[in-house]
């Protein structure tokens, strides 16, 4: 499969966010032809729906990317791991974004980008050779070793500090202040795919940091950014669903008392 580009960087900031894209740019037709590439196939299913855990499998690599024949966007990435039972339309987290498998073979697997997944995520940055973060959506018997994660991504952060401490490594993120009201000291957030706990949260700054063991930063991403770049983040979700339960008349404080007396 040839492409067209080698660099997701398509979204300049300068871009205004009406950025228009073709029809032919949807999600829904980011479709491979099985006539012209061999031992890949068609994707069957276009609904799944999938929980991670955020605890990363296995270190990937971009192989190619860009604009495809078909007319797609797509995300070649080479893979062991979280290939040996991967079926056309599963779903896999990339560096924390749920995407869906459109081919594979024994060493790689392909997804599709739709435009709001570009603009909504990190993987814009994304070149020839880029590590990324790689795992596999939960079955019903896997042990829940990190969080309940969604892989819907919901922002990117920027990195602003990175410094060691003995063997571990402390990361700092900026996030937009609409994110970092969701994330607590203690709390849980993903990034980059990345199950990891908070350790502080510092308003003023719009920055929350964490800190990378050992053995984490030699199996995810993280470590490999530089200050400057960005990070996928997802929060809790459960934060987001009793913030619109108490601001938007489902329940209210006042409502509970008065049920009371």
């Amino acid at each position: 499969m040839m492409m067209a580009t080698h660099s997701l960087n398509l979204l300049p900031r300068s871009c205004p966010p009406q950025l228009s894209f073709s029809s032919s740019f949807r999600s829904s037709n980011l479709r491979f032809d099985s006539r012209s590439i061999t031992h890949r196939h068609r994707r069957q299913n276009l609904s799944i729906r999938s929980v991670f855990t955020g605890i990363v499998e296995e270190m990937g690599h971009v192989k190619d990317l860009g604009m495809a024949e078909h007319g797609g966007f797509d995300l070649q990435i080479g893979a062991r791991v979280v290939l040996e039972d991967v079926k056309l339309g599963d779903s896999i987290a990339v560096n924390g974004t749920c995407l869906t498998v459109t081919a594979f073979d024994a060493e790689e697997f392909t997804v599709g980008l739709s435009p709001e997944t570009l603009r909504k995520t990190s993987l814009e940055e994304l070149e020839k050779g880029s590590p990324v973060n790689l795992e596999r959506a939960l079955q019903p018997v896997s042990r829940m070793g990190g969080h309940v994660v969604q892989g819907h991504v919901d922002g990117t952060g920027v990195i602003v500090s990175m410094e060691v401490e003995g063997d571990s490594l402390w990361v700092k993120v900026k996030a937009e202040k609409g994110l970092l009201k969701y994330i607590v000291p203690k709390g849980f957030v993903a990034v980059d795919g990345t199950s990891l706990t908070v350790v502080d949260v510092f308003d003023d700054e719009s920055c929350f940091n964490f800190m990378l063991v050992a053995y984490t930063q030699q199996h995810v991403v993280i470590p490999t950014k530089r200050v400057g770049q960005k990070v996928n983040l997802e929060v809790d979700i459960m934060g987001k669903y009793v913030e619109r339960l108490l601001t938007t008349g489902g329940f209210s404080i006042n409502t509970a008392q008065e049920s009371k007396g």
